[in-house]
């Protein structure tokens, strides 16, 4: 591929500008999309959503820099945002929730030293990969469904906007994406946040600004708490994590034909496991290497990875101060909920192309492979509270582990392939 500017080269101040300007309006809207899963006081979600900033802010300058300095943003992990919201669902503690992202990250970091990695690799066939990106989209979708676009505390009318934004909207964004090109094309998603705000804003009450951020007391988790069907619950939302981190770093190398892969790739996620680990202490999401990347950099030419040095900065910057990080998150639930619409869209798209090109459904077996973990998920994740024992609960009412570990039955025992 020919590109304006390449992985090291240095920019031209207003090159730099621009693009720079580019990464951090897609930066903000991959964090702000994930904030509502803050719980607590609005001083106490204000705050979580100032972390949230600067974590992933942090994570991404440290990657550009030091880990796999490839031009990728890092973002909260879409499987993490499915693993918190199960477990609030199955009434787990927050202290209980986050310290299992910690221990995910200490396992995440770990699995860096050696070869562990390979032998990580040669497990995830491509077929229990795709199945992998659908289940996010599938378990993330009542959550879309009933807590966004139809959020329980909204009104008639606001539900109406809801459903006219969802067909409207991803109706508009798929559009844009095939007629857009270049800068325009990746500032769809940020865009339509913008769009979709405003409008919403223009027929219903803006929200006001209650209070201010929380103390910094507040900066960790109050206590380390071990629920071991949650960490179970967790340790394979990481296992999907890990993959996601992989798929994201390896695609991007390959598209810039970058050297010395296997050590990114392990500089890479040992960043990302660390990052977790400070995230569960925090008590935030953590984060993941985002595969938007290589879809920017074709239609904008810039792969410099240094566009990514101030926009990293400036959204760590911007969680220091609670006004701004209140007014980059005062985004409409039901706009956020069309956004995330949208983007799992795209990712089970992006599992569709896979299947084809891979050819991971030859056979009616290969097919109830893939088809059968997606149900079983969908079984779990919508079953009603005290079924499951309280130990295995939170494992047991997280449909996308559930989906993980039978898709992972699947292919390797109970429908194995021939050799």
């Amino acid at each position: 591929m020919k590109l304006k500017y390449n992985a090291e080269d240095r920019l031209p101040a207003g090159a730099l500008a621009i693009y720079s300007l580019q990464w951090f309006v897609l930066c903000i809207a991959v964090v702000a999309t994930s904030v509502f899963v803050a719980q607590g006081t609005p001083e106490e979600k204000l705050f979580y959503a100032q972390k949230l900033f600067a974590v992933m802010g942090i994570a991404g300058l440290i990657q550009v820099i030091w880990g796999h300095r490839l031009p990728l943003v890092v973002g909260p992990a879409a499987v993490l945002l499915v693993g918190v919201i199960s477990a609030l669902s199955s009434n787990a503690t927050t202290d209980g929730i986050y310290t299992s992202i910690a221990i995910g990250g200490v396992i995440t970091t770990l699995l860096t030293i050696g070869n562990t990695m390979r032998y990580i690799q040669r497990l995830f066939t491509p077929r229990i990969i795709v199945v992998i990106l659908m289940l996010i989209a599938f378990t993330l979708t009542p959550t879309i469904s009933q807590k966004l676009v139809f959020a329980p505390y909204a009104t008639h009318d606001q539900h109406i906007f809801g459903l006219v934004f969802a067909i409207v909207g991803t109706l508009t964004m798929v559009a844009l994406n095939r007629t857009l090109k270049g800068v325009a094309k990746s500032l769809i998603i940020p865009a339509a946040l913008i769009v979709g705000s405003v409008v919403y804003f223009a027929l219903f009450d803006m929200p006001t600004k209650s209070g201010s951020a929380a103390s910094m007391d507040n900066l960790f988790i109050d206590s380390i708490t071990f629920d071991w069907g949650l960490i179970i619950a967790f340790v394979v939302c990481y296992i999907a994590l890990i993959i996601n981190d992989i798929g994201s770093i390896e695609s991007l190398g390959s598209m810039l034909q970058s050297d010395n892969m296997p050590r990114r790739m392990k500089r890479g996620i040992a960043i990302t496991g660390v990052m977790n680990i400070v995230s569960g202490a925090m008590g935030v999401l953590g984060p993941v290497n985002y595969s938007m990347s290589p879809g920017v950099i074709a239609s904008t030419g810039c792969a410099a990875r240094r566009a990514l040095i101030p926009a990293t900065v400036a959204l760590t910057l911007c969680a220091l101060s609670p006004d701004i990080i209140w007014a980059l998150t005062a985004i409409p639930a039901p706009v956020i909920g069309v956004i995330l619409l949208y983007l799992m869209g795209t990712q089970l798209a992006a599992s569709f192309e896979m299947l084809q090109s891979t050819k991971s459904a030859e056979t009616f077996a290969d097919a109830l492979t893939l088809g059968l973990p997606l149900m079983v998920a969908m079984l779990f994740q919508l079953m009603p509270p005290g079924i499951a024992p309280k130990v295995v609960e939170p494992l047991m009412g997280n449909g996308f582990a559930m989906g993980v570990i039978t898709v992972l039955l699947l292919e390797h025992v109970v429908n194995r392939r021939k050799a």
